[in-house]
């Protein structure tokens, strides 16, 4: 069986006596898509800057590629293929959509000539195209998740961590959304996405791992879990249970 590309082994996050992350182990195979969820303050972006690291654990280990990277310097993993969103945009407002992108493609592609080209097919495969030569500050909340998925995927990352980038989007902003998302992962690059929108995360996971209380209550395919007692009483709640589970995996 091959070694996955992401693995969190054990991994504690203490902050005095507040234990944010405890003991959690999970995996990502490559080429896959795998959604972390669980309930609001469980340690899902306490583990995302852990695994990107703009933390360090307080115990445990995280393995990217066969590699320790625990601790590591976000911009060292970023050279090694791994790039995150985040759940507040900050593009820089001041400069255009296409030169926001072009700052994440520079570390693959020193050349402006060619930063600038990859920008400009990244913002074709995001639905950007349009707004190449708008201000980011003048983008709409939907559009500016856009943005920083393309920002994020410029970087040529191997796994693409995404934080919450359906929030705040209307239902057809997140339906329009979903294949974008699928087009990326069937071009190579591994996705781990943490959401709460869970019509996108039964759509689009191969894998669901829920965390509650920094643990890792439950594991397995979206039609396991909406049937996982522990986590419809920890998260779904019966009707969304019932819900998800009739519907399955929309296509």
């Amino acid at each position: 069986m091959a070694e996955p590309l992401l693995r969190v082994d054990q991994v504690s996050q203490h902050f005095g006596g507040l234990r944010a992350v405890d003991s959690a182990s999970f995996d990502v195979e490559a080429q896959s898509i795998t959604a972390l969820i669980g309930p609001n303050g469980a340690g899902k972006t306490t583990l995302f800057s852990i695994i990107s690291g703009f933390q360090t654990p307080t115990q445990g280990h995280i393995y990217f590629a066969s590699q320790n990277i625990t601790g590591r310097a976000p911009h060292l993993l970023a050279r090694q293929g791994l790039a995150r969103t985040f759940q507040i945009v900050q593009p820089f407002v001041g400069l255009s959509v296409r030169d926001n992108i072009a700052i994440g493609a520079y570390l693959r592609h020193r050349p402006r000539e060619q930063a600038m080209a990859t920008a400009n097919e990244i913002a074709e495969r995001l639905g950007l195209g349009r707004y190449l030569d708008r201000p980011a500050g003048t983008l709409t909340v939907g559009t500016r998740k856009r943005l920083e998925l393309a920002r994020a995927l410029a970087t040529s990352p191997r796994l693409l961590l995404l934080d919450e980038v359906m929030a705040g989007l209307n239902p057809s902003e997140v339906r329009d959304l979903l294949p974008a998302i699928r087009a990326i992962r069937d071009q190579g690059t591994t996705i781990l996405l943490i959401e709460h929108v869970m019509q996108a995360v039964m759509t689009l996971s191969d894998r669901i791992f829920v965390l509650a209380e920094g643990k890792i209550i439950a594991s397995g395919r979206p039609e396991s879990i909406v049937d996982n007692a522990q986590v419809i009483e920890a998260y779904l709640g019966e009707g969304a249970a019932l819900e998800y589970g009739k519907s399955g995996r929309a296509s």
